[in-house]
């Protein structure tokens, strides 16, 4: 048959090796309520983020809360779309639908890359 999670969808590496969860290994779990337009954007959203700023760093795990409502009170979820960083500690929520940038790294304790400037750039600057 299948996987019990129904809904769900993972991106990045699915397993986390031990020693990749110490050097900065995120594990993300969104709980979302069906095919809503908040939904839709905050999935959107997560994705955006976590390839920019985690590449093959995380794992993202989405669940529709329609379809599976035993995850609503054994996650403690009372309001969607909520993002829950389960891995690295401590565990964090976040609600809504994670459109600002520097809220969602800020809260998820992630630095953002730095933009890169080419060596040629800086020479004109001067």
């Amino acid at each position: 048959m299948g996987s019990n999670k129904g809904r769900s969808h993972k991106a990045g590496s699915n397993e986390a090796p031990a020693e990749d969860q110490d050097a900065g290994y995120y594990r993300l779990r969104l709980f979302v309520t069906g095919t809503t337009p908040r939904s839709a954007h905050a999935i959107r959203n997560i994705r955006v983020i976590c390839e920019e700023n985690l590449p093959g760093r995380y794992t993202l795990e989405v669940i529709d809360i329609y379809q599976h409502p035993e995850h609503v009170r054994a996650e403690q979820i009372i309001v969607t779309p909520t993002l829950v960083k389960l891995v690295p500690l401590p565990l964090r929520k976040l609600i809504g639908d994670l459109s600002d940038t520097a809220r969602v790294l800020a809260a998820l304790d992630i630095v953002p890359r730095p933009l890169l400037v080419s060596p040629a750039e800086n020479e004109h600057a001067a």
